[in-house]
């Protein structure tokens, strides 16, 4: 400011602190400023007028992004408890004027990608302004020192509510005679702006007005310059176009833990400090224990009265005026979780922190495409909320189907508001569950997916076309294929599958043509359970696994290595799924991939892991006896078989989650050539095998182990035995029970039918 010039009034704060908001109010109250600037960007004083509206609840964020790349945004949050919205909001009550005056937001995204808009306030720049004034009072914790001395002061009975002010402006003047910028050279430019901002405001109201802006700014505002010398501090800064309007925040975002700059460690709680009439600790302790006792656990009014003298007592010897959150947490952990951390996790998550949503007017400014899914989800009756929760659909039902459409579509887009998940309630085609979570940052991914279109299923449908195009292996457009028709978008489908047919007749890698056609499979079935027209595909599909069933022998016989042999393994397994779906259409294919099947299992230059998958997916599919497993298995156990491929056939054959192990508990023949293979193995090559055995027998569950344990300790030869006689093992009857399989099988069609 110029010399001489009578000083404005400058309240300088935390951001997001109940006790600055507390006092910032009793500040205005007593000064009656004839306006009010505030830091942020002045691309916002046009929305102003909207935090008046009843439907604006804090927590919000003033969103600006650029207009030609939404990507580009940057965020000012405010809550409830924030110093700026407490100015904000008693400036309207009353009609006094109230602006922004920080740095354009045109200059800010100017350069590249915005990030929170964390000014430069107290615990934001390098050198930390709180912990050298907390290090200076005697405390190793800022947040606890902060707390002490303005979170718990009653700025309401204040003698003077302007002393804090002064007092901190002063502390805070010496830390920049210290330390400079704190490390942060781009807080000069903003400081230079909101000074040209303040001569102008004190050109219009004389020196009657005043400034709520971060702690650490206030010296640098009181500084003597010149209007010529910040000028030249602003001249030729980048600039771009910007598009501003208010967005929903969440206490969540609010936290440090987030990522955001000026965040805290207890939104939640600061909420209820600063809503809180009186006794907050009481309050406090109540909400307590309402949140246990919707979790089933014992907690009466009497814990709440214990917990309340511990954390006094607490605050009590450590010299603390009032309990803050450390003394009630102990609190709450030693009376009422029992000494256990896990209740107090939740309690952490949800209360000291918090899931709270905030609203903006519908009238705020948004791109068309957020209106369009504004409406839809007002239609199918989906509300955005911040704390994730399971959404099950039965798509036989118009409006789940709708819902389910309306949340594939938006993933296609980027907007991740649903992930589907598994079910609870059980599995079948007509089933989905999605996780439902409104993150702040969705709504610049739909203000990004605007420049596709204006309606959901019209930027859905762009942005297939788009990927199609762009695609640069057949995996991507197979996948692209099946978004595609979950998200019911036929109008994208015709670019899609020229696409993929072009990308299909260029690769010759087998790996890839068998990791594109599962979910081929998969989207002729869904196409199918959705109602959409599905059909060129399965063209495409079978030519696929006419190629596949060619190539994939001379694949896995070309001298793979331990990985490759496992990679192609799982896609022996992708392929046999996907045939399963396929075969419906095309009986021969079944036939054909059996032969493939067969040819794998008895090649011998094929991997061990992959001739027994090959040998296991034949058993379990009635295409190979018994008893020509068992010779298979003979072979790739015996003594001329390297220990490392014999390992392999075992975990191909009875690994993973296929019920490897129940087969082995029925059939001891098998299990008897595995056991006299594993004691037969040279000891040095033992320590090679083991951990390929470890990963294969380890994941059968413990009453498989256990059968398995009791068949082995019996020994071989007792096998044999049982086996020579037709006996079967005990508990077992010795043949197959017609009837009451038949039994079974009919409750299971049931069950299956009941599923979907």
């Amino acid at each position: 400011m110029s010399p001489g010039a009578a000083q404005p009034l400058l309240l300088g704060v935390r951001h997001h602190g109940p006790g600055s908001a507390r006092s910032v109010r009793a500040a205005l109250d007593a000064a009656q400023p004839r306006a009010v600037l505030i830091e942020g960007p002045p691309e916002g004083d046009a929305l102003l007028a909207l935090a008046a509206e009843p439907d604006m609840r804090p927590p919000v964020a003033l969103l600006a992004h650029a207009a030609d790349d939404p990507g580009r945004a940057a965020f000012w949050p405010l809550a409830s408890f924030s110093p700026e919205w407490v100015a904000l909001r008693w400036a309207q009550a009353r009609d006094v004027p109230v602006r922004f005056i920080d740095l354009p937001a045109a200059h800010t995204l100017a350069d590249g990608p915005g990030a929170d808009a964390d000014d430069g306030g107290a615990g934001s720049v390098q050198v930390d302004p709180l912990a050298a004034l907390a290090g200076a009072a005697g405390y190793d914790d800022p947040e606890r020192w902060w707390e002490d001395v303005v979170e718990h002061r009653d700025a309401d009975s204040a003698r003077d509510p302007l002393a804090p002010f002064a007092a901190l402006a002063e502390a805070m003047g010496v830390l920049r005679e210290t330390h400079g910028d704190g490390g942060r050279p781009r807080d000069l430019v903003r400081e230079a702006y909101m000074r040209q901002r303040m001569r102008a405001a004190r050109r219009e109201f004389g020196a009657d007005y005043a400034v709520v802006c971060g702690a650490w700014h206030v010296p640098a505002l009181r500084a003597r310059t010149t209007a010529a010398a910040d000028r030249a501090l602003l001249t030729g800064l980048p600039k771009t176009k910007v598009e501003t309007t208010w967005v929903p925040w969440t206490h969540r975002r609010l936290a440090r833990a987030g990522g955001y700059g000026a965040g805290i460690t207890s939104p939640g709680w600061y909420a209820h400090l600063f809503a809180a009439p009186d006794r907050p600790v009481e309050r406090w302790l109540t909400k307590v224990a309402g949140l246990l006792r919707e979790e089933d656990r014992q907690v009466s009014p009497a814990h709440v009265i214990e917990a309340v003298r511990l954390a006094r007592t607490l605050a009590a010897l450590r010299g603390r005026p009032l309990p803050g959150l450390t003394e009630t947490l102990e609190a709450v952990r030693a009376v009422m979780c029992d000494g256990s951390d896990v209740p107090l996790a939740l309690i952490e998550d949800r209360l000291v922190v918090g899931d709270v949503l905030g609203e903006v007017p519908g009238t705020a400014p948004a791109v068309p495409l957020q209106r369009d899914l504004t409406r839809r989800m007002r239609t199918l009756r989906l509300k955005a909320e911040a704390q994730s929760r399971d959404l099950e659909l039965d798509l036989r039902k118009d409006t789940d189907a709708a819902k389910s459409l309306l949340l594939h579509r938006l993933r296609l887009l980027g907007v991740d508001w649903g992930v589907p998940t598994a079910s609870r309630t059980g599995t079948g085609t007509f089933r989905e569950t999605w996780r439902l979570c409104w993150e702040p940052e969705l709504s610049v991914r739909v203000a990004e997916a605007g420049i596709w279109g204006t309606t959901v299923p019209g930027a859905a449908t762009a942005r297939a076309q788009a990927e199609a195009r762009g695609a640069g292996e057949l995996g991507e457009i197979t996948a692209l294929a099946e978004r595609c028709l979950l998200a019911g978008l036929s109008e994208a489908l015709p670019a899609v599958l020229r696409a993929l047919a072009d990308r299909a007749a260029l690769d010759t890698d087998v790996a890839r043509l068998a990791g594109a056609l599962p979910a081929l499979a998969r989207s002729l079935r869904y196409g199918d359970v959705r109602g959409t027209d599905a059909s060129a595909l399965g063209t495409v599909a079978a030519g696929l696994a006419e190629r596949i069933c060619v190539a994939l022998p001379a694949a896995c016989a070309a001298g793979l290595d331990a990985d490759g042999a496992a990679a192609l393994r799982g896609h022996v397994d992708g392929v046999h799924g996907a045939v399963a779906l396929l075969a419906d259409t095309d009986p021969a294919l079944r036939e054909r991939w059996s032969g493939v099947l067969r040819t794998l299992a008895g090649r011998d230059a094929v991997p061990g892991v992959i001739r027994g998958r090959a040998a296991r997916l034949l058993l379990d599919g009635g295409r190979l006896p018994a008893e020509e497993t068992a010779r298979l298995m003979g072979f790739a156990l015996s003594p001329a078989a390297a220990p490392a491929d014999a390992a392999g056939w075992i975990e191909g054959f009875a690994g993973g989650n296929a019920g490897g192990g129940t087969l082995l508990v029925h059939d001891e023949r098998l299990l008897g050539l595995i056991d006299t293979w594993l004691v037969s193995v040279p000891p040095d090559a033992f320590v090679d095998v083991l951990p390929l055995l470890r990963r294969t027998f380890g994941a059968y569950e413990p009453g498989v182990k256990r059968s398995l344990g009791e068949l082995v300790r019996r020994g071989p030869g007792a096998g044999r035995a049982r086996s020579a006689s037709r006996a079967a093992p005990e508990g077992f009857a010795p043949d197959l029970d017609p009837a009451r399989a038949d039994a079974a099988e009919a409750l299971a069609r049931l069950l299956l039918a009941a599923a979907g």
